[in-house]
């Protein structure tokens, strides 16, 4: 197992400076605020009652996260789309965004080519690509960044444009304090996760350790609903390990019954529980009850506790720290976090074959 304290195992394993891009992302995310609140907008953009949002992968969590924070305002309705096909009905009172990193991705666009033969407004977001050509060819808005990543490691880039596009148009109830403490929240976090801290001292290499040859299942609830997802994903892609999500109470109606068979899995297992203080008080509980059950299962797990005070950065506190997680775990792998083989080969095949 590599020593996650030693100057050498970064050098030779994160070719392409992953654990750099993980430790801006504060940086990202005020640029991201900043620029996409200077983007002009037409002005009758804010008068919509939903907005959907158009991506994949990295590019889409982005949506979900912002969804997950409006949902208790109830001013407009949100709907994050992971298909081929516009969902309906869509309006001249629906917004549609369409978020692709590369600009080139074959699902958004063609479900963006669709959003442009109906009334909707519509705005993007990308670096370039197809998506930025027919945006610029239609008259539609685009906010363009420059940062050379992999998707996922511009999340604070597509999020947090979102998120002032939302500001900015009256859908949602951020404050520039909610912002300022998230940054804050999030700069003082990558300095205690970052790779200089050592183990005994780093919660993030000490959890990365204790996950290394489990089977990982996030639970989440509420806001960090979806930060579990993200989880999911940042271990699947950067740790290149099988890994789960799960939502409260969802999972105490189903999941909970099934930690017995087969056996032998139940002890290779490994569950976290993001917890907040801003859940429902009974949702709550049910984290110490489902503790018990797993327990009583000999199912290892452990509870990490979201920073901050506002939603917005107990959110992105869960998410970095998962980001750092799933780095770690990808050096005890002894892999480079950031390549996706098996993606570029679906992306070339999906290539030889006609859409």
């Amino acid at each position: 197992m590599a020593n996650l304290d030693a100057a050498d195992v970064y050098k030779r394993l994160d070719l392409s400076n992953m654990i750099g891009r993980i430790s801006e992302l504060p940086q990202q995310c005020l640029q991201a605020w900043q620029s996409a609140l200077d983007l002009p907008l037409p002005s009758d953009y804010s008068n919509v009652d939903k907005v959907v949002i158009l991506g994949m992968g990295g590019s889409a969590i982005g949506g979900d996260l912002v969804r997950a924070l409006t949902m208790t305002e109830g001013k407009t309705t949100v709907l994050v789309n992971r298909d081929y096909h516009l969902p309906k009905p869509v309006d001249e009172r629906t917004l549609v965004i369409a978020s692709s990193y590369s600009g080139n991705t074959e699902e958004t666009l063609s479900a963006f080519s669709q959003a442009l033969q109906t009334p909707a407004k519509k705005l993007a977001i990308t670096t370039g690509g197809r998506l930025q050509t027919l945006s610029a060819e239609k008259g539609i808005p685009v906010f363009t960044f420059h940062y050379k990543a992999e998707p996922r490691a511009a999340f604070g880039y597509s999020f947090f444009s979102l998120l002032a596009f939302f500001q900015k148009l009256g859908l949602i109830a951020i404050e520039s304090q909610d912002v300022d403490e998230t940054i804050r929240v999030l700069e003082e976090l990558s300095l205690s996760l970052d790779k200089g801290v050592s183990l005994k001292a780093n919660p993030a290499k000490q959890l990365a350790t204790k996950l290394s040859g489990r089977l990982v299942i996030v639970y989440g609830a509420g806001i960090l609903s979806k930060v579990a997802y993200r989880w999911k994903t940042q271990l699947n892609e950067c740790s290149k390990v099988w890994a789960f999500a799960e939502c409260f109470p969802e999972l105490n109606h189903n999941a909970v019954v099934g930690y017995r068979y087969p056996s032998w899995l139940g002890q290779k297992a490994f569950v976290i529980m993001l917890r907040s203080t801003l859940l429902h008080p009974r949702i709550l509980i049910r984290y110490k009850v489902t503790g018990e059950l797993l327990t009583e299962a000999g199912i290892t797990h452990e509870v990490t506790d979201a920073k901050g005070d506002s939603p917005l950065s107990q959110m992105m506190s869960s998410v970095l720290l998962g980001d750092y997680i799933s780095y770690y775990l990808a050096l005890l792998n002894g892999v480079d976090p950031s390549p996706v083989a098996a993606i570029d080969y679906l992306k070339g095949r999906l290539a030889e074959a006609e859409m």
